[in-house]
């Protein structure tokens, strides 16, 4: 797929413009086998967006964050800030990180231990009046909860506090662009949860364009208003959540996502033969091996009265209840008679017994199919 996207909606000029960036921590040359953290990579963010540069470990997207901020030298490739272009190595133009007019903030908080939270906040605001840097300084933390912490020092502060603190020092500047490296990943699951609802708040009410680097999908599909899942250096795809969600593009989207169950099968007719039902198979040609890939909530669950041939058709081999949903491990048969597992998540409490025979049925827009051999989209 290629890098190169379009512009976001709108007449704003972008907070942040990447062009075909490139970068590698390999000092040899290309062509003796130079292998790129980041492969030609285009995107940007907005004013009041939030983008979040989402994928593996290792697959480069803090590497593209800091050579945003600054922090790694840009080596190919060219990004303009507000307009105003602040990296450009074949221009010879490079401007320092302390004038990109970026808030930074990581998944270590980094206060400065011998200030309080007040004077953290307040640090980079040296040139204001001292009243307005105190009063700049206090409101951000009533935004965030922290007012009465502000004559704290860090010490005394919980995980989560530091982290809403870290986030109010970056905002205090009012920079153009926010750049989030992992900051809530230290976090515990339900202090997570209220941390990232406060931060996403208040950088939409601040008006900043924020780009935000995260391995947890469900992070990216909550903050986001644009995701760019990466791979190896380069951008699978681009664009909103529901977009990655529902029209995914290779089979790594779908797989990142969740967990699917996978068939392999042969089209015929426009369809694909599974051991849960056919599905369409528009687009692909006549006889292609393709890979069929179904999420588990794809699958509705219903009991069979009569148990007498659950052998030899869908049964229950166990079911948990998770909370929210349950998650129920199942054994199919194709035509041949094959068995295979496979996994059916369902809404609320719903846990029959091993053994039980249920009969299933399948949410399409939950399914994808893709040839065996190629990364090229085909979905039902």
């Amino acid at each position: 797929m290629s890098q190169q996207q379009s512009k976001h909606d709108g007449s704003a000029v972008p907070r942040l413009e990447m062009t075909h960036i490139r970068h590698s921590y390999d000092g040899a040359r290309r062509d003796a086998g130079r292998t790129w953290a980041v492969d030609d990579v285009s995107i940007t963010v907005a004013p009041n967006e939030v983008v979040c540069l989402l994928g593996p470990s290792g697959c480069g997207k803090s590497t593209l964050l800091r050579i945003a901020a600054g922090l790694e030298p840009l080596q190919e490739g060219r990004i303009s800030m507000r307009g105003e272009l602040v990296a450009d190595p074949s221009a010879a133009v490079w401007t320092p990180p302390e004038q990109r007019h970026v808030g930074l903030v990581f998944q270590d908080s980094a206060l400065f231990p011998h200030l309080s939270v007040l004077r953290n906040v307040a640090f980079g605001l040296d040139r204001m009046r001292a009243p307005d840097r105190e009063a700049r300084a206090r409101m951000l933390l009533e935004q965030l909860g922290m007012s009465a912490h502000a004559n704290a020092f860090p010490h005394m502060l919980s995980g989560g506090q530091q982290q809403r603190v870290a986030l109010a020092r970056a905002l205090a500047p009012e920079p153009a662009l926010m750049l989030l490296d992992e900051p809530f990943s230290s976090l515990d699951a339900r202090l997570r949860d209220q941390i990232r609802d406060d931060t996403l708040h208040i950088l939409k009410s601040s008006g900043t364009g924020t780009l935000l680097v995260t391995h947890d999908p469900e992070e990216a599909m909550f903050m986001a208003d644009r995701i760019a899942l990466m791979r190896h250096g380069r951008i699978v795809q681009v664009g909103a959540p529901e977009a990655l969600y529902c029209r995914p593009v290779d089979p790594f989207v779908v797989r990142f996502f969740g967990e699917v169950n996978e068939f392999a099968g042969i089209v015929e007719q426009s369809a694909v033969a599974t051991p849960v039902g056919t599905v369409s198979a528009p687009g692909l040609v006549e006889g292609t091996a393709v890979t069929v890939l179904m999420r588990p909530e794809a699958l509705r669950v219903a009991r069979l009265l009569d148990d007498s041939r659950a052998h030899r058709q869908s049964h229950v081999v166990a079911s948990r209840l998770l909370g929210r949903y349950s998650l129920l491990h199942l054994c199919v048969h194709d035509t041949a008679g094959h068995e295979q597992h496979i996994h059916a998540r369902t809404h609320g409490v719903f846990l029959p017994k091993p053994g039980q025979a249920v009969e299933l049925a399948l949410d399409e827009s939950q399914v994808f199919v893709f040839p065996a051999v190629s990364a090229a989209p085909a979905a039902s």
